[in-house]
């Protein structure tokens, strides 16, 4: 198959960062005046030192750290962020209304922002007599940074996830005038105000001290990682894994997405960054613009899922279930590769049914080459996750990951870093990394370089200048994550005051038991359990909420009401908590690819020109493995490793027979396995796939050999089918 030339509108690919900031709600900034720049530059600095260093050298008291980082947080966002979408991209002159160019309103929101911030951590030692009997001044702080924060999200995540909060705490204000289950007695705006603001169940939760705690800096570090080199290994790495064979730029996609994921817990950030290099290329060698969107946006929401950093939602699992993260990291591994095979399954068997190349040996980097030049960015990765799996805090590994950034990034000595990975191994073999003796000498050295390098050149000023960006960007990326995880906190508060959790459970369990029955009315005796479809039919449900909230909300707010939520009715049907809320979080990701608000989709449309609504359905259908997997460890837990139970008999049994199901699916949407398939057989193993994907041996069994005479009449036509060197 002969190459096609590169449409017009692709030679030049839109800037990744625009194309972040127009679809990611969290990424529209508002163009500062030089003055005002410098200003909330200065502070993004210090949020992001503030971390750095707590992470480092221990946390303070919880109130005390989560209140300093929400006043940075939200009143930065009133400097960031706009109040209207339509002045976005407006640079306004100062005056005296507007001084340095930002309205008087914006600046006196922030400073209340930041002034009931500080309150509660202000008065915690009286805080425990306050509980309860909040005075006037309590409750007019907390209703200002209830006010502020609503509005503050607003800016930065957009309406839904405030509507939602104002309609719960309506819900509790108006309790006795609702209607059947829905009635309960009610609580005066003081009480509201009094759980939400002074108790650790609303505003100051878990939600927020996870952000506080863990997220702000596993972002930073993805930032640092990124300007080190490290995302442009992983891509050239991924060249020289999967490029030249069949669909290769495609391949690539799959292979890169996954790599930069492992540094990025964002979808949309992914997509932009992989895919302006991928998207041409796909074109290019002959795939649809929609399917080439498609592929990259799939593989890429990917990130939000694979290990080591897989957004907040996995640092909230640490908190909610009272487990090491390390657990969440083993449990996350094999759901991610069968997320990566199925799309990878659907991308090689559309290579091969049409004819597609795989990439030259001229268009591909030299791996050798690329190792020599990149090695050194791979050392940050390294120090986290050594420090990570040897038993030490998250914050402290992410704190060690950063320092293996800024040295790699101003000194690229390879003596002095491997000098210094090699300290640092024998740190935590002795287990002081945590002592003055160890982390002032080291931190001392990586300062003494940055000195040294801002001191000699040009070249090397510009590597200083652009990791201390890094640190102001980092924040800048984190501060809409910190509002919703805020303003989460209000909806868990007022399912927490109310009660409400309990009774949406109890409503879903009695409509799936009902769906059930109708099921079981029309079925012969003895052949499914009633309890088993009440399980299918509530998680169904639970499926479809997730995707439909996450159209308007994000991953992280999602995962955490659909936990608060969802987690206590998969329980009643016994379902391991770990399991509920993979399932909770492996849907929300959904979301990003998921008409009719398919952001990540939609980025990766706007990079091909391809039409938004069939890219994002294109996507949908690539994304099969990350669909049917949830299913799959819901009723067979082994694949999750570490649930209660497990054996390792459970676990090849469970996974073999979700990657037999998920070739037969590819095979069936593609048309095409080792030859093209006719009508009837893609019927057959897609209906076959089913049966082969359920966790049990005798159901996999089962589904393989209705698959049996497809899988001969293939191998048959493989042997006549005159091999095309285009194929190859």
């Amino acid at each position: 198959m002969t190459d096609k030339p590169l449409p017009a509108d692709l030679a030049t690919i839109p800037d990744p960062q625009s194309l972040e900031e127009k679809f990611d709600p969290e990424m529209r900034f508002r163009p500062l005046l030089p003055g005002t720049a410098w200003l909330v530059a200065g502070l993004l600095l210090a949020l992001s030192s503030f971390h750095y260093y707590t992470a480092g050298f221990g946390l303070l008291r919880e109130t005390t750290h989560r209140g300093i980082h929400m006043a940075f947080v939200i009143g930065l966002i009133f400097l960031v962020f706009t109040a209207r979408q339509a002045d976005r991209d407006r640079l306004v002159p100062a005056s005296w209304y507007r001084p340095g160019g930002i309205s008087l309103v914006d600046w006196a929101l922030a400073v209340a922002a930041a002034g009931a911030s500080l309150y509660v951590p202000w008065i915690f030692e009286d805080l425990a007599f306050r509980i309860g009997n909040p005075s006037p001044l309590d409750v007019a702080m907390g209703t200002t940074l209830i006010v502020v924060l609503l509005e503050a999200t607003r800016r930065g995540v957009g309406w839904p996830l405030p509507v939602i909060a104002i309609g719960l705490m309506l819900y509790a204000y108006f309790g006795p005038s609702m209607p059947g289950i829905f009635k309960h007695p009610g609580a005066s705006w003081a009480n509201i105000v009094n759980h939400l603001y002074l108790t650790s169940q609303g505003i100051y939760g878990v939600a927020l001290g996870v952000v506080a705690t863990y997220v702000f800096h596993y972002v930073l570090f993805g930032v640092l990682a990124t300007r080190i080199g490290l995302g442009k290994l992983f891509i050239d790495l991924a060249s020289c894994l999967a490029g030249r064979y069949a669909g290769g730029p495609a391949k690539v996609s799959i292979f890169g997405s996954a790599l930069f994921g492992m540094i990025s817990g964002s979808s949309i950030a992914n997509t932009v960054t992989v895919g302006s290099l991928t998207i041409p290329a796909m074109i290019r060698l002959g795939y649809p613009r929609h399917f080439a969107a498609a592929v990259e946006s799939t593989a890429s929401t990917g990130g939000q899922i694979t290990p080591p950093i897989m957004g907040a939602a996995a640092f909230l699992m640490v908190e909610f279930l009272g487990i090491s993260y390390t657990s969440v990291i083993l449990a996350a591994v094999v759901p991610a590769l069968m997320h990566f095979f199925g799309v990878f399954m659907q991308v090689h068997f559309e290579a091969k049914r049409s004819g597609m190349r795989g990439m030259r040996a001229e268009e591909l980097p030299n791996p050798v080459a690329v190792l020599r030049e990149g090695w050194q960015s791979l050392m940050p990765l390294g120090a986290l996750l050594l420090v990570l799996f040897s038993g030490f805090t998250p914050y402290l590994a992410a704190f060690w990951g950063i320092t293996a950034c800024i040295l790699v990034g101003v000194v690229r000595v390879p003596a002095v870093t491997i000098g210094f990975f090699a300290v640092l191994c024998l740190a935590v073999a002795a287990g002081v990394l945590t002592a003055l003796a160890v982390t002032v000498p080291l931190l001392l050295v990586v300062a003494a370089f940055a000195v040294r390098a801002w001191l000699s050149d040009d070249e090397n000023k510009a590597r200083v200048i652009d990791l201390i960006d890094a640190f102001v960007v980092g924040a800048k990326y984190a501060i809409s994550v910190g509002a919703a995880a805020a303003t989460v906190g209000i909806i868990v508060g007022v399912v927490t005051l109310t009660g409400v959790g309990f009774k949406i459970s109890f409503i879903v369990t009695t409509l799936a038991a009902q769906m059930g029955e109708a099921v079981l009315a029309v079925l012969p005796g003895g052949l499914l359990e009633p309890k088993s479809l009440t399980l299918f039919f509530t998680l169904l449900m639970t499926a479809i909420v997730c995707i439909l909230l996450g159209c308007g909300v994000p991953t992280t707010a999602n995962y955490i009401i659909m936990v608060t939520v969802a987690a206590p009715t998969l329980g009643m049907l016994g379902v391991v908590p770990i399991v509920a809320h993979f399932f909770v979080f492996y849907y929300g990701v959904l979301a990003d690819i998921t008409p009719p608000v398919a952001l990540a989709a939609y980025a990766g449309a706007s990079m091909a020109g391809a039409d938004p609504f069939r890219t994002g359905n294109t996507a949908f259908r690539l994304a099969l493995g990350k669909v049917l997997v949830p299913f799959v460890f819901v009723y067979g837990p082994a694949m999750l490793i570490v649930t209660p139970g497990f054996t390792w008999a459970d676990f090849l049994v469970t996974t073999f027979g979700c990657v037999a199901g998920i070739t037969l699916l590819s095979a069936a949407f593609a048309g095409y396995a080792l030859a093209p398939l006719a009508g009837w057989e893609r019927w057959l193993i897609g209906i076959a796939a089913l049966p082969t994907v359920a966790p049990g041996l005798m159901s996999t069994l089962a589904g393989l050999a209705m698959a049996s005479p497809v899988a001969v009449r293939q191998v048959l036509a493989a042997r006549t089918m005159r091999p095309s060197p285009s194929m190859a």
